[in-house]
């Protein structure tokens, strides 16, 4: 059976800048929008909102679904990964509650896309999708539970 990791991640917009958190993966510095794994009885947008206060301490909800990667890592573990966005006014403290994330930034778009130090391909993909403006209302997600 085809078991993939259901993920959500969040590019977050302020003042030409995006959101991206720090951490560390196997010793070495990486780069991701805040993301992360979907729970059992967790909506897609219940587990955006949370990733998002973990990974950086900001509580927003999405305005938007930008789209939806399918994605096999190196080591071969499929991914499913909906990526919603958010736009604030301002560049925002941060207070990372997660203790895998070391840091988070507000960096240019081309800095991110520039920077070797990606977690994977669907960070610079994630920031090319909501760089083409393509904005899904986040009705397109239905939420449903017995």
């Amino acid at each position: 059976m085809f078991t993939p990791h259901i993920t959500v991640a969040c590019v977050v917009h302020a003042q030409g800048k995006l959101l991206i958190v720090e951490e560390r993966v196997e010793g070495t510095v990486t780069w991701n929008q805040p993301a992360g794994h979907l729970e059992a009885k967790e909506s897609l947008i219940a587990a955006m909102e949370r990733e998002l206060w973990e990974e950086t301490g900001l509580r927003l909800s999405p305005e938007h679904l930008l789209g939806v990667h399918q994605w096999t890592a190196n080591d071969g573990t499929p991914f499913i990964r909906f990526l919603f966005s958010c736009e604030v006014e301002k560049c925002l403290d941060t207070a990372p509650q997660d203790d895998d994330i070391d840091c988070c930034h507000w960096l240019t778009p081309s800095a991110i896309l520039q920077s070797s130090q990606l977690r994977s391909p669907l960070v610079a993909e994630s920031i090319k999708l909501w760089q083409s403006d393509t904005r899904f209302p986040l009705t397109a997600l239905h939420w449903f539970e017995q």
